[in-house]
C-alpha cells in the first residue's frame, strides 16, 4: 500500500456520519433494508440503534467509533478484497476494522444471505 501511513490517518480521522449515509444508499439501491445494514453493524461492533444513532449525532470518527466498539471474536473470519486491499492482511488494525465494515457492507449490497455476512457457523 503506498504511503500507508497517509491512508490510515485518513481513514481514522474521516467522520462515521459522513460515510453512513452512503452504506445505507448502497445497501437500499440493492434492494436491502436500514434494519438489514444496522444488523451487521451491530454483529461487527455490538452496537444497537439509540448507541449507533447517538455515535452518528455526535460526528465521531472512525479511530472513536472502533474505540467505543467491541468488535465481534469471529470478525477476523471476514476475508476477501476490498478497495483492492485483502482485509486479512491489512497490518493498522483500525484501518483493517473500517475495511471489515465495508467488506460486510459490500456483501450485504450484493445480495449474501445473512447467515454468511455474521459468518454463522455451519454444521
Amino acid at each position: 500500500m503506498n504511503n500507508s501511513n497517509t491512508h490510515d490517518q485518513r481513514i481514522a480521522k474521516m467522520i462515521f456520519a459522513s460515510v453512513y449515509p452512503l452504506y445505507l444508499a448502497k445497501v437500499e439501491r440493492k434492494g436491502r433494508t436500514k434494519e438489514e445494514l444496522h444488523q451487521v453493524i451491530k454483529w461487527l461492533t455490538g452496537f444497537d440503534e439509540r448507541k449507533l444513532k447517538n455515535l452518528i449525532e455526535k460526528k465521531v470518527t472512525f479511530e472513536t467509533f472502533f474505540e467505543k466498539a467491541s468488535l465481534n471474536p469471529d470478525a477476523h473470519l471476514i476475508t476477501g478484497v476490498i478497495c483492492g486491499y485483502r482485509v486479512e492482511e491489512i497490518e493498522n488494525p483500525l484501518t483493517q476494522k473500517a475495511r471489515y465494515l465495508d467488506k460486510l457492507v459490500d456483501e450485504l449490497a450484493k445480495g449474501r444471505k445473512m447467515e454468511k455476512i455474521l459468518r454463522v457457523a455451519q454444521g
